[in-house]
């Protein structure tokens, strides 16, 4: 089975950041069912802010509802 994920709707890459109070952050890339998964797995979301994604690409945040399946050309 392929996983799918979706993209920013700014650059078009699948990664991402979240942070958490102690200003502490891992990668993280999210399925199109909107599940959010740690890139390194043994990695925990446990105390992060899973409200807002950081783009590892470009400047934007944003929540998941924001992200986009695939990135339209202009």
């Amino acid at each position: 089975m392929v996983i799918r994920y979706l993209v920013c709707p700014q650059c078009g890459i699948m990664r991402f950041q979240v942070k958490n109070d102690a200003g502490g952050s891992i990668v993280v890339q999210v399925t199109r069912e909107f599940e959010i998964i740690p890139v390194n797995t043994p990695d925990s979301l446990d105390g992060y802010n899973l409200n807002y994604l950081y783009c590892l690409g470009c400047s934007w945040k944003g929540s998941v509802n924001k992200l986009k399946r695939f990135l339209q050309s202009h």
